[in-house]
């Protein structure tokens, strides 16, 4: 494996996901009709930041957050070893414009699944893509996201790794080659 190149360090890794903040704020204004909602697993930490950053620039109290596991409706369920995580919205997402958040927009079946889980929750007015990071040349469905942290061209055999403070100690984006022998 090839020494890691940093895509966003710790001050890159703030500053971007206040500029997502910002945009969401042109969009969706006070956010009373509006939800977010992050794909597990680690989707749920950016909806968790962008909420409380958002909680913050907005001076408001409630700006609805949920998290969704999209386990049993992924289409390689039963090939891969997957482990379910919880999903927790406890709010209405019928006619309301929803933000679907992931860590890492790469081939777009993860967003095609998070699609199916969230109508079983209701069907919204509208829904609108954020990722920290999309790995645009390696798209299997056409899908997109609206609101885009950083744009990175990679190949297949190359991995984005997205480290989040809350449980890897730092926030961090790395892109590295895998050999054959990683997985």
């Amino acid at each position: 494996m090839m020494k890691p190149r940093i895509i966003l360090d710790d001050k890159h890794f703030e500053i971007t996901v206040t500029r997502l903040c910002y945009q969401l704020i042109e969009v969706h204004n006070d956010f009373s009709n509006t939800v977010i909602i992050g794909l597990q697993p680690r989707g749920i930490y950016l909806a968790k930041r962008i909420q409380k950053k958002l909680t913050e620039i907005l001076k408001k109290k409630e700006i609805k957050c949920g998290s969704l596991d999209i386990t049993f409706y992924r289409d390689d369920f039963r090939k891969k070893e997957l482990i379910p995580n919880a999903t927790e919205i406890d709010f209405i997402i019928e006619d309301k414009y929803v933000i679907l958040v992931d860590d890492v927009l790469f081939t777009g079946r993860t967003i095609r699944a998070g699609l199916d889980a969230m109508l079983a929750f209701g069907r919204p007015t509208d829904v609108e893509l954020l990722v920290l990071i999309d790995r645009r040349w390696s798209r299997h469905l056409p899908i997109q996201a609206k609101y885009i942290g950083k744009t990175i061209d990679s190949i297949d055999s190359e991995n984005v790794k997205v480290e989040w403070k809350e449980i890897d100690g730092a926030d961090r984006v790395t892109m590295f080659s895998k050999t054959k022998n990683d997985k």
